[in-house]
């Protein structure tokens, strides 16, 4: 189907129903003189400025000034609303670019970052800020046609008429960017005038420029698309520009393209429109399902409160009877207990009474009354003697320990279970121990702990190759952070691991496994050596000595004058701390990929005296045997056990040499081509010094790419041998028990 039936398929979409796509992120108004932002989002004009004001008030120009109307007056890194206007806007002069108040040279160059609110990404809007921003003439056409459209029946007046005899305007100029009344029309632009020649439309408020004009460079017209960048560019941008090295195509070329993406894919919307249609209706009844059940759980959720309510009420009516009527009692048995004690007063009670039979003169009837009374005397005194309370004051069987309840009341969990975790593959390293690293889900409940678990798989290592446990699930302790640290795994092994988190006694489901290889070996824990033939005047080595950069100094320019008779610029070389003298040793590092030409490997300590006292020559890529170099000889006595050996590597590609013991594709084929490799991010190196052998891997996936013999007589080091432009880093883990000490 051709592109013009397509378009005539197509039928016209009434304006008013799309004003969800009008609606600005920030303001939630609709548009006004949108910005295009480098994420492809679009954004006011105002809600940008205010972004830039929120993040960045202490970075404002005094010069710049926002001249929008109806908007108060605030400084902003970036030239005013009808600067935007004049950089977009063809035929203006060089000198009209520039706004009143502002000079280019006022500007302090700064990097303003701003948040996009439709991808919540951080968007670097460079040193010259909005002013580096397209318009969004396409989307102002359509908010001003929707705007019409909602006011269907208010006119656009003449902008010349002055009141109370101001005309209904009949058609709008883009050039003077003002709307006209028939005869003011005629008026301000009379019959053979240049005026005459200018461009109208139909009444509008919305004035675009003709052409679009490039943010960066103000005087030329955008005429090439940037497929990188996705953007306009104008043709010193693709010169000489921050698009020098993109792919870019002609406008015509992209406008043709992109408007045949864009209606194919208009036309299969609206082919797919029942199928649209049946999904609103699902998701229609998914809403009413979802309303439904929320209020359900809600009367649930009341239902279960209120019975707990209950019973907890019953509860404590129980126990407040049961205190009220202890107290009852032992106050009842202490008024007894009272009114028994003041009855051993004189004159009153029990002593009262005993002073009264005292004076019955009959001696059978004193006898008779005095024995019971002697008896409670007797009983008085003796109470007196060893007093008790008759009940004890203190309620402690009362006394409620609910902190088992409430910590049950607090565990109760209404957050379901807990997201799954990621492991990040980036931050986390495997050696003989493991440290991993994860991340949870950016709207994640806080979670109590986490369990890592791992297993080992497979691998050359003896010690539990025919365990029955080999392939068992294995798991840490709890774990508080969002990483752990797995020690004792084997050498040369292939481990599995897999992270849950838990909350509220709800474990998550498990992280999806991620597999490392561990190294051959333990790690060799060593740092660059600043001592031993360390060039200061070349290499630059930071404070933690992990890190040496090669930078060019003035022996390369002094080099140029020689370069038609041979470069006599040699390798600067940089060694580690540590020696190794026995046993199996592993280590890694980065190159970064812009390093000119770097060397890598183990050398003795004798050949490192050589090369410290004698550099040589590298203008010939034959000066070492294992250069790479395809000649014949080097061929000739490659195999010969050497104290050292180096690999090369620079421009993003590493160099394996011809004659390889490794039985891999790129080892075995003498074409040159297949033995050039793309730069692997990490690479690592193991040396068996009782071998005598040293191996080269890439250290993401533990392949190994080239071995060979060495020479082990003396105490090796680990070397490397930089020239032009370079940066080696170390792993953290190789250095990390050289930082403690």
């Amino acid at each position: 189907m051709s592109a013009e039936m397509r378009r005539s398929s197509i039928a016209p979409v009434p304006i008013k129903n799309i004003e969800r796509e009008l609606i600005c992120p920030i303001c939630k108004e609709l548009f006004t003189h949108p910005l295009i932002l480098p994420c492809q989002h679009s954004v006011c004009h105002k809600c940008v400025r205010e972004l830039l004001m929120l993040n960045h008030e202490d970075s404002f120009d005094a010069g710049s000034e926002c001249s929008m109307p109806g908007s108060p007056r605030s400084r902003v890194p970036s030239p005013s609303m009808e600067r935007l206007d004049r950089l977009v806007r063809s035929g203006g002069s060089r000198g009209s670019i520039s706004s009143p108040g502002w000079r280019r040279g006022s500007v302090t160059p700064r990097v303003t970052t701003i948040p996009c609110p439709g991808c919540q990404h951080d968007i670097d809007l460079g040193e010259r800020g909005i002013s580096m921003l397209f318009r969004n003439f396409t989307l102002e056409n359509i908010v001003e046609r929707y705007r019409q459209a909602a006011r269907a029946a208010v006119a656009i007046m003449c902008n010349i008429c002055k009141p109370p005899q101001q005309q209904e305007a009949t058609k709008s100029c883009m050039d003077c960017k003002a709307s006209y009344c028939n005869e003011c029309f005629k008026l301000h632009h009379p019959w053979g005038t240049p005026k005459a020649q200018h461009e109208y439309v139909g009444p509008t408020t919305n004035f675009r420029p003709k052409v679009l004009m490039c943010p960066e460079h103000e005087m030329e017209k955008v005429n090439m698309y940037c497929e990188v960048c996705k953007r306009p560019v104008c043709h010193l941008c693709k010169l000489g520009g921050s698009h020098a090295n993109h792919k870019v195509t002609s406008m015509g070329s992209a406008y043709k393209i992109l408007k045949e993406k864009l209606a194919k894919s208009i036309h299969y919307l609206i082919s797919k429109e029942d199928q649209v249609r049946a999904q609103i209706t699902d998701l229609d009844l998914l809403i009413n399902q979802t309303e439904d059940n929320g209020q359900l759980a809600e009367r649930q959720a009341n239902e279960h409160f209120e019975r707990l309510f209950e019973t907890l009420q019953e509860r404590k009516s129980e126990m407040l009877k049961s205190i009220e009527q202890s107290r009852n009692r032992r106050l009842d048995q202490l008024k007894v207990q009272v009114e028994e004690y003041q009855g051993m007063l004189e004159n009153s009670g029990l002593v009262g009474y005993a002073q009264e039979v005292l004076k019955e003169t009959d001696h059978s009837c004193f006898v008779q009354t005095a024995k019971q009374l002697h008896t409670r005397i007797q009983k008085a005194t003796e109470s007196l003697r060893t007093f008790h309370p008759a009940s004890d004051p203190c309620f402690d069987e009362f006394v409620l320990d609910t902190s088992r309840e409430e910590t049950l009341l607090k565990e109760m969990c209404f957050g379901g279970v807990p997201d799954p975790p990621l492991i990040d593959l980036s931050t986390s390293r495997v050696y003989n121990e493991a440290s991993i690293c994860w991340r949870l889900s950016d709207d994640h409940l806080p979670t109590d702990h986490h369990v890592m678990e791992y297993r080992r798989l497979g691998g050359q290592s003896p010690s539990q190759e025919d365990g029955e446990d080999s392939g068992a699930w294995r798991a840490t302790d709890k774990v508080y952070g969002p990483n752990t640290v797995v020690c004792d795994l084997e050498p040369d092994s292939l481990f599995s691991f897999r992270v849950k988190s838990c909350r509220n006694s709800m474990f998550s489901p498990h992280s999806p496994e991620v597999t490392f290889h561990t190294p051959p070996a333990p790690a060799f824990g060593f740092l660059f050596s600043d001592k031993c033939g360390f060039s200061t005047e070349r290499l630059i080595l930071n404070n933690r000595r992990d890190t040496v950069e090669s930078v060019a100094s003035m022996a390369f320019l002094l080099a140029a004058e020689r370069v038609q008779t041979g470069s006599f610029i040699g390798l600067d070389y940089i060694i580690g701390d540590m020696g190794i003298s026995q046993g199996r040793h592993y280590w890694a590092f980065k190159v970064e990929p812009y390093s000119y030409m770097v060397k890598f490997g183990v050398a003795s300590d004798s050949k490192l005296l050589e090369w410290f006292h004698n550099p040589r020559d590298t203008s010939s890529p034959r000066y070492d045997h294992d250069s790479g170099h395809d000649s014949g000889s080097e061929d000739t006595c490659y195999e010969l056990s050497q104290p050292f050996t180096l690999l090369t590597l620079g421009m993003g590609k590493l160099f394996i040499p011809k004659t390889s013991s490794v039985s891999t594709a790129h080892a075995a084929s003498s074409d040159p081509g297949n033995r050039v490799l793309p730069l692997p991010q990490r690479i690592g190196v193991c040396l068996d010094y009782d071998a005598c052998r040293v191996y080269f891997y890439d250290a993401d996936t533990m392949r190994c790419l080239y071995e060979r013999q060495v020479d082990c007589s003396g105490t090796m080091y680990p070397a490397f041998g930089l020239m032009g432009s370079g940066k080696i880093q170390l792993e953290e883990f190789i250095t990390a028990k050289r930082l403690t000490f």
